[in-house]
């Protein structure tokens, strides 16, 4: 009996070198060693030819990618969780099956979250520049002051495992946990973080002292803080997304962190991702990471091995275990 042929996987950029090697090894697999992103002809060329294509963050699959695949494309394994960057519906149409890695990231994802709160409210960033510069001349009484985070209140809009994983480090820092969600969750998870439930995001929002984005970006989170609801804040607030950018109004927040009508920012994700808006460039009350808020060698491996499973699960008849429903908030 003739040896079935290995289906032809395309990976879109450079992965972890046992990732490639172990997908090398069960699949005909065509790498990016460059890592510089395949941009939409590069795109369209590898649907046409992969039976399964591996994505990630920084390819957008449309419409117009899904619609000129071959019929051989049957699998977007995708290596990430958020999958907004896919036309779902679109795939859904053309019969292609897509999957996620969830569940890889929650542990590294909030580390940073808590890591942009405390270097934005100790000035962290803006303190490592101060001693780089020169310009630093010895302890004063009033240099570099920041703000406390015990007694202060945490606004954690999505509690799914990102918003829970945060909620248990920050409860560590003495913060009060609120957080808005599209369903409240257990009450066991809410009595052990402590939480309090706000069905009204607009009522949280004018409340906190820190407010966290940790939900995904889905057509009804996009613009969700919107220049009406930023305006609710309080003048003392601060604002961490590692989510997604365009689940706030990038622009509006720039103006208003200009202007001190926000305390201050730290985020790992924009708008026009890796654009940022040049406001925000000039600011010293924001700190600005390049997207790697799940960036471990250890998450990196794990979501390979994810996408691995899926693939090989899917090659095998049988229906991957991380297929994407539905992206819920």
């Amino acid at each position: 009996m003739a040896e079935r042929k290995k289906p032809l996987i395309v990976v879109t950029r450079k992965l972890p070198d046992v990732i490639e090697t172990r997908m090398m090894e069960l699949f005909t697999t065509r790498l990016n060693p460059d890592d510089v992103p395949l941009g939409r002809d590069g795109l369209i060329q590898a649907v046409q030819a992969a039976d399964v294509l591996v994505p990630t963050v920084t390819d957008r699959i449309d419409q117009a990618v899904i619609n000129a695949a071959g019929p051989q494309l049957k699998l977007i394994a995708n290596f990430g969780n958020g999958v907004d960057h896919i036309d779902l519906k679109a795939a859904k149409e053309k019969g292609i099956v897509v999957t996620n890695t969830p569940g890889v990231l929650t542990e590294d994802t909030a580390d940073m979250c808590m890591a942009l709160i405390l270097a934005v409210a100790r000035r962290i960033t803006e303190g490592e520049r101060l001693v780089r510069s020169g310009r630093w001349t010895g302890w004063s009484p009033t240099l570099m002051l920041g703000s406390r985070l015990s007694g202060k209140r945490l606004g954690i809009i999505g509690m799914g495992r990102i918003g829970q994983a945060l909620a248990r480090r920050a409860k560590g820092f003495g913060l009060s946990i609120h957080y808005h969600n599209r369903k409240q969750v257990h009450p066991e998870i809410e009595a052990e973080l402590e939480a309090t439930y706000w069905d009204s995001l607009d009522q949280m929002l004018a409340r906190m002292d820190i407010i966290s984005i940790n939900c995904p970006r889905t057509p009804a989170t996009y613009h969700l803080l919107n220049a009406r609801r930023l305006q609710l804040l309080k003048p003392s607030a601060v604002i961490v997304n590692t989510s997604r950018g365009e689940v706030i109004d990038e622009a509006t927040m720039a103006r208003m962190l200009q202007r001190k009508e926000i305390a201050g920012a730290g985020l790992d994700v924009f708008e026009q991702e890796p654009a940022v808006d040049p406001k925000l460039l000039k600011l010293d009350n924001v700190v600005l990471l390049p997207h790697m808020g799940s960036a471990t060698l250890e998450s990196r491996i794990d979501m390979g091995e994810k996408v691995i499973v899926n693939v090989k699960t899917f090659v095998d008849g049988h229906t991957p275990p991380d297929r994407v429903i539905e992206m819920m908030f």
